[in-house]
């Protein structure tokens, strides 16, 4: 199982290395958090498989839109909102006893607490825990690098911008739990 979870991560990178390089950070963001809560080895292992994945889906993203160097327009937005989707599928394919857990990770690493999210609207607690995990790492190493169409932001700025869409975005028990973690994380921008 967990070489086909490696291939499957050779593969994003050789699609993207960015890709593959955001989502090993996120994998280690997703489980400083993890044990910070608490997680046992199982669950953080989970955790780290779902990180892995989930942006897996990124592989079926047309390179005119993956490798766009600027904000996508609304038929481009659009299509990679499809991500979530495609990575679900592709982790279903696998067919073993992880693959339902982990494709939920994939799926709805981009649903936002307060129900705005994609792509099923889901809310609060309705988004398993390691999406709502996911998503918060990801936003933060999202804002926190650099990309063709904006520079990488400070931490107490990307604090700022997670705080004030606490309770909407993000679950705000884990937002507070990932306060503390990032203070002291190698992850943690300058």
């Amino acid at each position: 199982m967990h070489r086909i979870f490696n291939s499957l991560s050779t593969a994003l990178g050789e699609r993207d290395a960015d890709t593959r390089m955001h989502s090993d950070r996120v994998i280690e963001l997703s489980r400083e958090l993890g044990m910070h809560i608490d997680l046992d080895s199982q669950e953080l292992a989970m955790l780290a498989q779902g990180a892995r994945l989930h942006d897996i889906g990124k592989i079926g993203i047309p390179d005119h839109v993956l490798r766009k160097p600027s904000r996508f327009e609304q038929d481009e937005w659009e299509t990679m909102r499809q991500h979530p989707l495609i990575g679900e599928r592709i982790i279903l394919a696998i067919g073993n006893e992880c693959a339902t857990q982990l494709a939920a990770v994939v799926r709805h690493h981009h649903e936002a607490f307060d129900g705005s999210g994609y792509p099923d609207r889901l809310r609060g607690t309705e988004i398993p825990l390691y999406a709502r995990i996911v998503s918060l790492a990801d936003n933060y190493d999202a804002m926190a690098v650099s990309r063709p169409y904006h520079p990488g932001r400070p931490h107490h700025e990307i604090m700022d911008i997670l705080s004030n869409q606490e309770a909407e975005k993000f679950d705000p028990d884990l937002l507070h739990a990932f306060r503390h973690v990032i203070e002291r994380s190698p992850m943690r921008a300058p």
